[in-house]
């Protein structure tokens, strides 16, 4: 099928295109691919691309991060509330959501709940029934890390800011998915569907690229495990922004209100929508919903600005964006080839850490967002323009 590309004036390598092409070759998608200025490789599919199907869905096409996405919410604050030193609210924020990872034998997770507090508990209750539904067919799923994970940032590219916009108006943005909990429901069927197709004899361009047919019980139970864990993925956002809401409370004694301009949307998964009058399935990797009016959140590098933008609906790009800037560097390549220096002169004047176990989030990793901007003015309109002044990484 043909593949629609909004990526003028920004760079795409060339595995990428030799991904976006086998991609393309599957008999069940839908008119076209559209792929977004931020896209790079990825495992199967390629990261910034949008795969509408029609019978069939391809687990790889949304990834292990199952509903990864940002939360953004605007505060009564401005600039002049804040303290000279942002030091404490990042300490204060790094205490309130457990964030990283660290494996041992004799002591939990720094990115997990040792003991989860109250209103954890309450939020887990609500997705638990659903979750045991999930693991009486496929048990295996069921010692994962879903409870003591729900309200924690996790690695990598996840991170909690603290942003102004050209106001001078405080936001709380963050970043990060389901966790531990989707990360095995996404291996588990990536695996099942592979075992399908060996199992079928079906051959394919890429064998991460192997799908469930609508109609078998494994689409089934995929579409409602993936659709858990991309609710999952949203409340875990919900109580992490409220456990940095309070942590900011707690270091400024200006009252505040919070969630004055709030948005809350995946960049990883799958849905079901209309698009050229017939209904069809959409996975979004690394692309947001941006439907007309729709509001949604395209953040930079750790020391670019981000947008809060309004969908203009584009047809032709099955009403999406970008999920962000998109990688120019691999993590073992930013290692390699930006020096710790280089990563201190670039997030000048973000209270973050600058320390060469970040470098891989650096921001010469990640295309110019700004270039990335430009190539999807069809797509959105800009609403807010934030800049961060304090960057918590996993």
């Amino acid at each position: 099928m043909p593949i629609k590309m909004w990526t003028r004036g920004v760079p795409v390598d060339a595995k990428a295109r030799d991904q976006l092409a086998r991609a393309a070759q599957m008999p069940f998608v839908f008119k076209h691919l559209a792929v977004m200025p931020d896209v790079h490789v990825g495992i199967g599919a390629t990261v910034g691309s949008v795969i509408p199907t029609k019978g069939a869905v391809i687990p790889a096409a949304v990834g292990v991060d199952i509903g990864c996405g940002m939360m953004a919410a605007r505060t009564s604050l401005m600039a002049h509330d804040l303290p000279d030193n942002l030091e404490g609210i990042r300490a204060a924020i790094e205490r309130a959501v457990p964030h990283g990872r660290s494996v041992g034998r004799t002591k939990r997770d720094t990115g997990s709940w040792g003991d989860p507090p109250p209103e954890v508990v309450a939020a887990w209750a609500t997705l638990v029934e659903r979750f045991n539904s999930i693991t009486a067919k496929y048990p295996r799923l069921k010692n994962t890390n879903q409870l003591v994970h729900l309200g924690t940032l996790g690695t990598g590219n996840h991170f909690i800011e603290l942003c102004l916009d050209t106001e001078q108006r405080v936001w709380i943005m963050l970043h990060s998915g389901s966790r531990g909990v989707g990360n095995a429901i996404g291996t588990f069927f990536i695996e099942l569907a592979k075992q399908d197709m060996r199992k079928w004899f079906i051959n394919l361009p890429d064998e991460d690229l192997a799908y469930f047919p609508e109609g078998t019980d494994h689409f089934d139970d995929y579409v409602e495990a993936v659709g858990w864990a991309q609710d999952f993925a949203a409340l875990n956002r919900r109580m992490m922004m409220a456990n940095v809401i309070r942590a900011l409370r707690g270091q400024i004694a200006k009252p505040f209100d919070a969630e004055l301009e709030a948005v809350n949307c995946h960049h990883n998964y799958v849905t079901r929508e209309n698009h050229f009058g017939e209904n069809v399935l959409v996975t979004r990797k690394g692309a947001v919903r941006a439907a007309k009016g729709v509001m949604g959140i395209i953040p930079g590098s750790m020391g670019a600005k981000s947008f809060i933008v309004r969908g203009l609906g584009n047809k032709e790009a099955f009403e999406s964006c970008s999920h962000g800037a998109g990688r120019v560097m691999s993590r073992t390549e930013a290692k390699k080839k930006v020096s710790l220096d280089e990563h201190i002169r670039d997030t000048a004047g973000v209270e973050c850490r600058k320390d060469e176990s970040v470098i891989d989030e650096t921001p010469k990793a990640y295309k110019p967002i700004e270039a990335v901007m430009a190539a999807q003015a069809d797509l959105v309109e800009i609403v807010h323009t934030l800049k961060q002044v304090v960057c918590v990484k996993g």
